[in-house]
């Protein structure tokens, strides 16, 4: 194993743990004695090669043991670039960064409202978490807040698991199933999925933010004052012209 790991550039400890996760097979074993061959420096390298591409371990898991189709692995590669680069934060980083409590943002990760994507947690989670604290700031109660997000975490994920598979269906099966040569078909996929993902964001975000801001004009235009209606009334013809 130590020379495996030092012909791999890895430590005992990194193999170790790709053989804890079944990442790497089985050595062959002569009594006490455990030999590692070219095979499982290649699975090494593939393993690292993957990393680099930024596939989490689940996904290169899934990968190895033939669960995904190799001719999937620039789709991959290509949704873990979306979520951008290192540096990655861990969840202590996320926190200090954002200034929320640590166990705001471990309960807040319990409830799925908080996802590490590929190497843990990106400036813009931080970002996020910002925005969220100056909620609370402003006086939403952080019970209800918690609430809300978790329907509208649930709401939101059902609307994505459709997309998703709409895309699965009209797009990426329709390519496997052709006679496009697999590096071409593995390039255009890769290519919807870069057009289809920011389009996608743009009209859902903008869709909500309509939405919410048509839900609070009918809310004051029933309870709303003389001057809250003048307010608003002049907030949106200043919204509408710039």
């Amino acid at each position: 194993m130590e020379e495996l790991a030092a012909q791999a550039g890895v430590s005992v400890d990194t193999v170790r743990y790709y053989q804890g996760r079944g990442l790497l097979p089985s050595p062959v074993r002569q009594g006490r004695i455990a030999h590692y061959g070219q095979e499982h420096l290649e699975r090494l390298e593939r393993i690292r090669g993957l990393q680099g591409q930024g596939l989490s371990l689940a996904a290169i898991g899934r990968l190895l043991s033939g669960d995904l189709d190799r001719r999937d692995e620039p789709l991959l590669a290509a949704m873990a670039g979306t979520a951008g680069t290192a540096p990655w934060l861990t969840l202590t980083e996320l926190a200090e960064r954002s200034g929320i409590p640590l166990g705001l943002l471990q309960a807040a990760e319990r409830e799925g409202l908080l996802s590490p994507v590929g190497g843990g947690y990106s400036p813009a989670d931080a970002d996020a978490a910002r925005a969220g604290l100056r909620l609370l700031e402003l006086g939403l109660p952080l019970p209800e807040l918690l609430s809300l997000a978790r329907r509208h975490h649930e709401h939101v994920r059902s609307v994505a698991e459709e997309a998703v598979a709409l895309f699965d269906d009209h797009i990426r099966q329709p390519l496997r199933a052709g006679d496009l040569d697999p590096t071409d078909a593995a390039h255009q996929l890769v290519e919807a999925f870069r057009g289809i993902l920011p389009a996608t964001v743009a009209v859902v975000s903008h869709h909500f933010e309509r939405t919410l801001l048509a839900v609070a004009a009918e809310h004051i235009d029933k309870v709303g004052g003389p001057d809250e209606l003048a307010a608003i009334a002049a907030a949106t013809d200043s919204g509408s012209a710039a």
